[in-house]
């Protein structure tokens, strides 16, 4: 399982403000909730911090509390409560208010990308980038900005007050705690380093965990299972070596500040008690200064978390930012032309994925109506690969195919892809129902009789008839609980119920058993009736019967004709029938 990501989180971004508000921007949030909820937060932090002022005067007139004191102290404990509660509250929905737009944002963008980004990216990487990185985005902008915000307040009002209160005792704490942050520094940047590091070291695992579980198949029929384990070891072992690094820090660092904490508390302690017995400092207030020396050096902390999180923030914006700058896979074309009836071309069409390696080489081709069009040659020739240009899915690099004399570039990608039907040779199937499946891209309504009606049609209502819940039949990840040939049929019967006018079949019976391809062929004979069909073939039956066949090896277009035209004209093809179908 070796790993594939490639991250740099554990190395410091410079936080970009103006990109951040951009993307935050972008989903259009509830700003005055953010607005609200610090307002909220501040006014609560304002009511903390009169506390220990009226504490100072309960404690110093012990003997002579008035009733009014005794109130205002409980109406600010219970205020200051409750404001932080709802401050909370409004700022945690606002951030599942944009951290839920940001995610309709991302994923509307993932299924409008082209096809060519998926085959260079990770599924894990992916999901990452939905979850974790939206999230990461989410928790500063919720809850660490504002925490810092009110902690500021904190952090001054009490440096004020303390200094009007005592400026002796303030200049101790103002000069001991950055003392301690200095002292405490070096441990906070390796806590830091070491969480960067865990994180990316937890997203390589789960990204490869979830890669090899996906094909547990393959890795059973390999028996990979010992290979994957140590592979997986070795993962799980840089873990545990973060882990134990972390938790011997941890293990360090909260004595330390402890007991920081505890000298900076009984030195002034002890400083103040002698002011007391001198009688220069009342008890009321040397128990007020310590309850803000507390209030003082919680913010310290709290804002060198915030700047922790800028950095994880700055990466995952960029790579938010990254996504949403790739360029969407439909066009600003809008032609809708009736295309029934009309001849599909490719003219001079070449086609690479990467610079310098074509795959295509100036192929040329012609698709009449209500014909058969085989193409055959060895695999890795380029067959599949028109097939994806006829669906839009990349766009060739030089030359073009039409239909009728109109680009197909020049008509509306979803109306175009309306009007073709594919089934292939693996028949993807998404987790959920037969009719979930069957029905999947309609936008009209399909009755109970059409759905058994094209079931009938594709062979296939005998097996779904048999099944315990029939239609809501459910049929697992990647339709993992039907057979080959079943999935086949399925897939021919959703291909009956779009009605394509162009039909491509893409070695759609290769993978199945003899009895299972027979039942296919027969449906797959009543699907291309009347229609323009495409075909990748590896059944002599269907390149004899085809009105033309392209043969295509090493990119090029080596002949075309009917079957006995390209036997004489054609010795490659010769060769590769002799080889492919000598039984």
């Amino acid at each position: 399982m070796p790993s594939r990501i490639k991250n740099n989180s554990n190395q410091k971004d410079k936080f970009n403000f103006h990109s951040f508000c951009f993307l935050i921007n972008s989903v259009h949030p509830h700003y005055w909730r953010l607005v609200l909820g610090i307002l909220l937060g501040l006014v609560a932090t304002a009511a903390n911090l009169i506390v220990p002022q009226l504490a100072r005067d309960f404690i110093n007139n012990f003997k002579h509390i008035t009733p009014t004191l005794i109130t205002l102290l409980i109406v600010l404990f219970v205020s200051g409560t409750v404001l932080s509660a709802l401050a909370g509250v409004i700022l945690g929905i606002f951030g599942e208010d944009v951290v839920a737009k940001l995610r309709n944002k991302l994923w509307k963008k993932y299924l409008h990308l082209p096809v060519a980004y998926f085959d260079d990216t990770k599924t894990g990487e992916i999901s990452s980038r939905l979850v974790n990185d939206t999230s990461q985005v989410k928790n500063l902008l919720a809850n660490t900005l504002p925490n810092s915000i009110t902690s500021i307040l904190q952090f001054f009002g009490s440096l004020v007050i303390m200094i009007t209160m005592d400026w002796q005792m303030t200049l101790i704490i103002f000069l001991a705690v950055p003392l301690i942050t200095l002292a405490l520094r070096p441990v906070l940047k390796r806590s830091i380093k070491i969480g960067l590091a865990r994180q990316d070291a937890l997203a390589n695992f789960s990204s490869n965990a979830t890669d090899v579980l996906s094909e547990i198949r393959l890795v059973k029929s390999s028996n990979s299972e010992k290979h994957e384990a140590a592979n997986g070891n070795k993962e799980i072992s840089i873990l545990y070596k973060i882990g134990m690094k972390e938790a011997i820090l941890n293990s360090v660092m909260i004595p330390l500040m402890n007991m920081t904490m505890m000298v900076l508390f009984l030195g002034l302690l002890g400083y103040g008690a002698i002011r007391v017995m001198n009688h220069s400092l009342t008890m009321g207030a040397l128990i007020s200064f310590l309850m803000y020396l507390f209030q003082l050096l919680a913010p310290v902390f709290t804002i060198s978390q915030f700047f922790n999180e800028l950095s994880k923030t700055s990466g995952s914006t960029k790579r938010i930012e990254q996504i949403l700058q790739i360029d969407n896979e439909k066009s600003s074309a809008t032609e809708k032309p009736d295309i029934k009836g009309l001849t599909l071309k490719a003219e001079d069409l070449s086609f690479s994925y990467e610079a310098e390696k074509p795959i295509l080489h100036n192929i040329n081709l012609e698709v009449k109506p209500n014909t058969i069009v085989a193409f055959a040659g060895p695999s890795g020739g380029g067959k599949s690969t028109i097939f994806s240009l006829i669906e839009r899915f990349y766009k060739p690099t030089g030359g073009k195919i039409v239909i009728g004399n109109t680009n197909i570039d020049n008509i509306d990608l979803t109306y175009w892809r309306h009007k073709i039907g594919l089934v292939g040779q693996d028949s993807p199937m998404m987790p959920g129902t037969i009719r979930q499946n069957l029905t999947y891209g309609l936008t009209r309504k399909v009755s109970e009789k059409e759905l058994w009606h094209v079931l009938k049609m594709a062979y296939a209502d005998g097996f779904v008839s048999e099944m315990q819940d029939r239609l809501e039949t459910e049929i697992g990840e990647r339709g993992i609980k039907l057979s080959g040939g079943q999935r086949q049929r399925i897939a021919i019967a959703r291909a009956f119920l779009r009605n394509p006018e162009i039909l491509m079949l893409d070695e759609a019976t290769a993978s199945l058993d003899s009895e299972s391809e027979a039942m296919v062929q027969k449906a797959l004979s009543k699907l291309m009736k009347n229609r323009m069909t495409l075909v990748i073939a590896h059944r002599l039956s269907t390149i004899v019967d085809a009105d033309c066949i392209y043969f295509v090896d090493h990119g090029t277009v080596s002949g075309h004709g009917t079957h006995q035209e390209l036997i004489k004209s054609t010795p490659l093809y010769a060769e590769y029938v002799h080889t492919q179908f000598k039984d």
